[in-house]
C-alpha cells in the first residue's frame, strides 16, 4: 500500500459490504488488536501549511574597553562609555528596545622574555601593570522597525567593537492557532479530493490529531509497529543577517541626531518560514 499526504484505506469486501477485517498483530505471543477506527473503511489525511512571516526580533551587542593602572578607574571609565549609549537606547522605550549592560575587569601583567625569547606574562600579584575593563551592552529590539536607528545609535557611540545583528521570529499564540486551523482545512481538502477520485464520499470524523502522529503510525502501512518519532510541530527556520563595524576612540558623548543619521545602514528584517501539519481520519461512505 502506497502512502501519500492524503490516502484512503478501502477495506470493504468486493462482493458484499462487510466490516473491514484487519488481521491481528503479534508481538511475541501477544495479539494486538487493530485500532477501533480501522474497523470500517477510513481515509487518513495529512494537512500541511507553509507561510513566510517577517522576523519580529533583532539582537545586537557592543563593547567598550578601558585600561588604567587603577582597577576602580578602569571600571569607571568603561562604565562611563557604556552609560551614554544605554541612556540613548533607553529613550526608545523598554517595550521596544531592551538594554542589558555589564562590566568585567582583568589584570594586565608585566611581560618578560624567557631564555628562548618567548614573551610571557609575569603572573604575580605584585607584577600587575594595568587593569583592562570591558563594558558590554546587549540590545534586544522588539520593534524591528527601529533596528536601523538602534544600530546607527550604537555605531555613532564609537564602541570598541560591535557584534553581528541577528534576526529571528517569535510567533505569538494567535499565529500558531491560525496555522493549525489552516492545516486542518488543508487536511479536509485533500481527503475530499482523494475520496472523490476513489468514487467515495467522506463520512464523519473519527480522529483529529493536531500533532500528526496518528497518520504516521505504521498501522496505516504495515501493522503492527508504530512510528518511533513524534508528530510534526510548528517550526521556524532561523535566518541570521549580520553586520559589524569596528571603531576605537576615547569615551564619546551621547551621539547626536546627525551622527545617528550618518551611521544608518540598511537592515531589513528577513522573511522566515513557519510550517505546521495536522492529521484527520474520516470514515468513508
Amino acid at each position: 500500500m502506497r502512502r501519500s499526504f492524503a490516502f484512503a484505506l478501502l477495506l470493504a469486501s468486493v462482493a458484499t459490504p462487510v466490516l473491514a477485517q484487519t488481521p491481528p498483530a503479534t508481538i511475541g505471543d501477544r495479539y494486538i488488536p487493530a485500532p477501533w477506527w480501522m474497523r470500517d473503511p477510513v481515509i487518513a489525511s495529512v494537512g500541511q501549511v507553509r507561510v513566510e512571516i517577517q522576523a519580529n526580533r533583532a539582537f545586537v551587542s557592543a563593547s567598550f574597553q578601558s585600561v588604567d593602572r587603577s582597577v576602580a578607574e578602569a571600571s569607571r571609565a568603561a562604565a562611563d562609555q557604556v552609560r551614554a549609549l544605554s541612556q540613548a537606547l533607553s529613550a526608545y522605550g523598554a517595550d521596544k528596545v531592551r538594554v542589558e549592560t555589564s562590566v568585567t575587569t582583568r589584570p594586565l601583567y608585566d611581560q618578560y622574555r624567557d631564555e628562548n625569547g618567548v614573551m610571557r606574562d609575569n603572573t604575580r600579584a605584585d607584577r600587575v601593570a594595568r587593569y583592562q575593563a570591558d563594558a558590554s551592552v546587549n540590545v534586544t529590539v522588539r520593534d524591528v522597525r527601529l533596528i536601523e536607528r538602534v544600530y546607527a545609535t550604537i555605531v555613532a557611540s564609537r564602541p570598541t567593537s560591535i557584534g553581528q545583528v541577528n534576526f529571528n521570529l517569535d510567533p505569538d499564540n494567535s499565529w500558531k492557532a491560525n496555522l493549525q486551523a489552516e492545516a486542518m482545512k488543508d487536511a479536509r481538502r485533500r481527503a475530499e479530493a482523494a475520496a472523490t477520485n476513489a468514487g467515495a464520499t467522506l463520512g464523519r470524523v473519527k480522529i483529529i490529531d493536531p500533532s500528526g502522529r496518528v497518520c504516521q503510525t505504521d498501522v496505516l502501512a504495515g501493522w503492527p509497529s508504530y512510528a518511533a518519532g513524534g508528530g510534526q510541530e510548528t517550526t521556524v527556520d532561523d535566518i541570521v543577517v549580520t553586520g559589524s563595524r569596528m571603531a576605537y576612540a576615547p569615551p564619546p558623548p551621547p551621539p547626536s541626531e546627525a551622527q545617528i543619521e550618518a551611521a544608518r545602514l540598511a537592515l531589513q528584517p528577513p522573511l522566515q518560514v513557519m510550517t505546521d501539519s495536522a492529521c484527520v481520519i474520516y470514515g468513508l461512505n
